[in-house]
């Protein structure tokens, strides 16, 4: 894989049954610690190398923002840096919301 996929929340919530599937939310610190999905890994530019030391390369990536148009941008670079597997969630966080898909805090 070259390039970052695009999924649905649908698909995004079935992969996240996988244990080894990872979810990196990409939204500011503030809105992550207010609600993010069960288990999701706040990526951002102070996190990015625990992210790199703690996942491995082999290991699927979803990547979530607000909307699904940030997280392509994050899903390429990781696509760069040489992750195999990375997808992008289209809608973000807003359409899993309105989905009804449950959210933590």
């Amino acid at each position: 894989m070259d390039q970052f996929q695009t999924i649905n929340i649908e698909q995004a919530k079935e992969l996240l049954q996988q244990p080894e599937v990872i979810l990196a939310d990409t939204r500011d610190s503030q809105s992550f610690t207010n609600e993010h999905v069960e288990g999701a890994f706040s990526l951002n530019n102070d996190t990015i190398v625990e992210f790199m030391n703690e996942v491995e390369f082999e290991q699927p990536i979803l990547v979530m923002c607000y909307h699904g148009i940030s997280s392509q941008n994050v899903a390429q670079y990781l696509i760069n840096q040489g992750y195999s597997e990375v997808y992008s969630v289209d809608g973000g966080i807003e359409a899993w919301r309105r989905a009804g898909f449950p959210l933590t805090q």
